[in-house]
C-alpha cells in the first residue's frame, strides 16, 4: 500500500515522543506535525532530516482503510478520542 496523499491521520493522531525538525519536544496527539504543508503533505517526505519514527511507519490497509476518513475512524479508536 502505498501512502495516500492529502491524508496526514498518521501526522496528525498519534502522539511521537521523538524530536521532530520544528516539534524538539515531539507532537502530542491530535496536534498536526509542524512539518505538514496546506495540502496535508509532508514536507521532510524523502529527506535526510525526515524522523526515524515516521520513516519506519509504513501505510497498511489496517491502519489506513479505504479512505481518510477510514484512517480516522481506526485512529480515533485507537487513541479512543472523538473528534
Amino acid at each position: 500500500m502505498n501512502c495516500r496523499s492529502h491524508c496526514a491521520v498518521c501526522c496528525i493522531y498519534p502522539s511521537i515522543s521523538s524530536s521532530i525538525p520544528g516539534m524538539p519536544d515531539g507532537k502530542p496527539a491530535m496536534v498536526p506535525c509542524v512539518q505538514l504543508d496546506d495540502e496535508l503533505n509532508c514536507k521532510l517526505f524523502g529527506k535526510p532530516e525526515r524522523p526515524a519514527v515516521c520513516i519506519g511507519f509504513k501505510p497498511e490497509l489496517e491502519f489506513c482503510g479505504d479512505s481518510r476518513k477510514e484512517a480516522e475512524d481506526v485512529f480515533c479508536w485507537l487513541l479512543d478520542e472523538h473528534p
